[in-house]
């Protein structure tokens, strides 16, 4: 690609076909997502053992289980006889070991085969060749992550830039508020991405945040993350959840005194989310399901905290940011509705927008097509036609 290509590339946004194109999907699935790391779980949603977590992943079962040792191990919840599903919901307990429910075939928690009916039946079988499959993990600060294969750095090296930062949130000591929950939106993955990370849109889009935080909204892009950050303002709002806030949001011992007023979020590539407030830290994971519809995975974590003061605060930011997720809905509806007007090419990116920029970057390193302002034509993701191999 030439120099100008590459200016040109980097001046503007993404096309609108790739935000509604089964084949591009299909590429992003084992181009962008297949190696990124997902969060699972937090050790405090596993503290015991036999206790587990399940994602449903890019159509991957994968569970997270505590072990006898106090370690956690992923596997995919499937059955290594006839591939039956091995344990139920999002969460649960395995009192010991880990049984099918179709065969009774029997896991330790470590993965390992040591039980199967009617064995002699079985020939030249070896227990040891049939425990479960291991999905690659690592945790970080508390959060277990997985990936389905290998190729991005580590959490932690992706996280690197801000290490020190996020040390002072203390997130190993967090404790669920609740469960997980998913909320369904009619649009593609990136779209509700691209949001999360665009500061230029809260100033017109989110009088609420605007009248917290006044228009001093920052955002920087680093390699693998995208951090957004505002104070609270001392100027009473004028709505009352928010003054109430404002108002009876209690200082956290375990912060110094210039995190005690600062909303900060943190997106890691390419849809892994951390919104940390002083009083709480909210977890968001958008999965894509089709190339229309995402699936908003999340939950609140906490230190454990029962002033009152400190419950009333969580109460009132669940308030605000229920309001800002209703504006955010309505938002990317309009932009996913204006992704299939025949009238839409790429849009130019303002120099503040380095997060969009960076993200941009990264799709057309990873799927060149994206590069292009219409689709190739339907098929072109197959075999014999990976990702960067489309001529044009």
């Amino acid at each position: 690609m030439d120099a100008r290509r590459a200016a040109l590339d980097e001046d503007f946004s993404l096309p609108g076909w790739i935000y509604r194109d089964a084949d591009f999907l299909r590429a992003e699935k084992e181009q962008v997502f297949a190696a990124s790391w997902q969060v699972v779980c937090h050790l405090n949603d596993i503290p015991n053992p036999g206790d587990y977590h399940t994602l449903d992943f890019l159509g991957e079962p994968i569970v997270a289980v505590r072990g006898r040792d106090a370690g956690v191990k992923a596997f995919f919840n499937v059955c290594r006889h006839r591939a039956a599903r091995l344990v139920d919901g999002g969460s649960g307990h395995c009192p010991g070991r880990i049984v099918c429910p179709y065969h009774a075939w029997t896991y330790d928690l470590d993965g390992t085969l040591s039980a199967v009916p009617h064995r002699k039946e079985f020939v030249d079988f070896s227990l040891g060749n049939f425990g479960l499959k291991a999905v690659e993990s690592e945790v970080y600060k508390g959060f277990v992550f997985v990936r389905l294969k290998p190729g991005l750095p580590s959490v932690a090296d992706m996280l690197a830039p801000y290490q020190d930062e996020l040390a002072l949130y203390r997130l190993e000591e967090l404790r669920p508020l609740g469960r997980v929950t998913m909320r369904l939106r009619h649009v593609n993955w990136k779209n509700v991405t691209d949001n999360y990370s665009d500061a230029m849109h809260i100033a017109v889009a989110h009088p609420g945040l605007s009248r917290l935080f006044g228009q001093t909204y920052g955002v920087e892009a680093e390699l693998w993350v995208d951090k957004m950050w505002g104070h609270l303002r001392d100027t009473p709002s004028s709505q009352l959840s928010e003054r109430m806030y404002q108002t009876v949001l209690p200082k956290s011992p375990h912060l110094p005194e210039d995190r005690q007023r600062l909303w900060t979020y943190f997106k890691l590539w390419p849809n892994v989310a951390f919104d940390i407030y002083p009083d709480q830290v909210d977890f968001m994971q958008m999965i894509p399901l089709s190339p229309t519809e995402t699936l908003v995975r999340e939950i609140a974590y906490a230190h454990p905290d029962e002033r009152r003061e400190m419950r009333a605060a969580r109460y009132l930011n669940w308030r605000i940011n229920r309001r800002v997720s209703l504006e955010d809905k309505a938002l990317i509806e309009r932009v996913q509705a204006g992704m299939g007007s025949r009238s839409y090419s790429p849009g130019p990116l303002g120099n503040s927008e380095v997060s969009l920029r960076s993200f941009a970057r990264r799709m057309r390193e990873l799927i060149p097509e994206s590069r292009l302002e219409c689709a190739p034509g339907a098929g072109w993701r197959t075999v014999g036609n990976p990702p960067g191999r489309h001529g044009g």
